[in-house]
C-alpha cells in the first residue's frame, strides 16, 4: 500500500476504487467517507487532507469537499489551520468523555421510554433478533459485525422510544467514541462478555416495563465517566499513544505555520 512521505497511507491509495453516487449529494458521500477513514484510523492523527487532491480524486468541485471537511472540523474530526492546510486532529480524552456524557443521558430518556413502550412485541422481537446476532457474531470473533449490532440495538431503544431521530442526533456528536472504540480493539481490550451480559439486563428490564431498571441497567453498561478515564489511564500504551499523537500533530502544524 502506497504512503506518503510521513509513512501514513495516502489518500489515493485509501479511496482508490471508490466512485460517488448521483443518487445522494457529493457533500453528504465525501463527508461519509472521511469520516470513515478517520474514525477507523485509516487517515491518522496530524495527518493533511488536501482540498485540492480530493477533488481531483472524487471528480468533484471544491465546493462540496470544502462543505464535507467544515462538516468533520465541527465534529472535531480535523483542524482547518490558515495558510497551512486541513490536519485531521488529534484524539481528545476531553471531547470523548463529553460525548460519554453526551450519549449516557439521551440514552437514559430513550430506555425509559422504551420500558414504558414494553407492550408493543414489534420492537421487542427486533431486540432480541439484534441479541441473537450479536452472541453469533461474538462466537465467530467478528468484532466489526459486533460493533455494528451494538450501535443497531442501542439505535433500536430510540425507535421503541418513538424519538429515532434523537438517535440521528446523538450519532452525530460520537465521532471521538468510535475512535477510542477502535484504538482500544486494535490493542486488544474487549469486552464482549460483558456486554452482552448488559444489553441482556436492559432489554430484560425493558421487557418487564420497569423503567427504573431499565435505567440502572444502562447506567452500569455505559458505566461512570470516572470509570472512563480510569480504564483509559491504567492502559499506559493506548493513552500514550493519544496523547503522543495530539503532541504530534500540534508540533508538525506549528514547523509548517514556521
Amino acid at each position: 500500500m502506497a504512503v506518503d512521505k510521513t509513512g501514513n497511507t495516502s489518500l489515493k491509495e485509501l479511496l482508490d476504487g471508490v466512485s460517488l453516487s448521483s443518487e445522494e449529494s457529493l457533500t453528504t458521500q465525501i463527508h461519509g467517507l472521511l469520516w470513515q477513514l478517520i474514525v477507523t484510523f485509516q487517515l491518522k492523527p496530524g495527518q493533511m487532507i488536501s482540498e485540492k487532491e480530493l477533488s481531483g480524486l472524487f471528480k468533484a468541485s471544491k465546493t462540496p469537499v470544502r462543505e464535507a471537511i467544515i462538516r468533520l472540523e465541527e465534529a472535531g474530526l480535523v483542524n482547518i489551520v490558515p495558510k497551512s492546510g486541513t490536519y485531521v486532529s488529534p484524539v481528545r480524552i476531553g471531547t470523548y468523555i463529553e460525548a460519554c456524557f453526551i450519549r449516557l443521558q439521551l440514552e437514559i430518556g430513550a430506555v425509559r421510554r422504551a420500558a414504558a413502550n414494553a407492550s408493543d412485541s414489534r420492537y421487542l422481537s427486533e431486540l432480541d433478533d439484534i441479541m441473537e446476532q450479536q452472541v453469533a457474531a461474538l462466537q465467530a470473533d467478528d468484532q466489526q459485525t459486533f460493533f455494528a449490532l451494538d450501535e443497531k440495538l442501542h439505535a433500536a431503544f430510540f425507535r421503541m422510544a418513538g424519538v429515532p431521530g434523537a438517535w440521528d442526533v446523538l450519532r452525530r456528536t460520537q465521532a471521538e467514541v468510535y475512535r477510542i472504540r477502535h484504538l482500544k480493539r486494535a490493542h486488544r481490550i474487549r469486552r464482549g462478555d460483558r456486554v452482552l451480559a448488559d444489553h441482556r439486563r436492559i432489554v430484560e428490564a425493558i421487557r418487564l416495563g420497569d423503567a427504573d431498571l431499565a435505567e440502572k441497567s444502562l447506567v452500569e453498561h455505559i458505566g461512570p465517566l470516572e470509570g472512563e478515564i480510569r480504564e483509559l489511564s491504567a492502559n499506559t500504551e493506548l493513552l500514550q499513544f493519544i496523547e503522543t499523537q495530539g503532541q504530534g500533530s500540534a508540533r508538525q502544524r506549528q514547523r509548517q505555520r514556521n
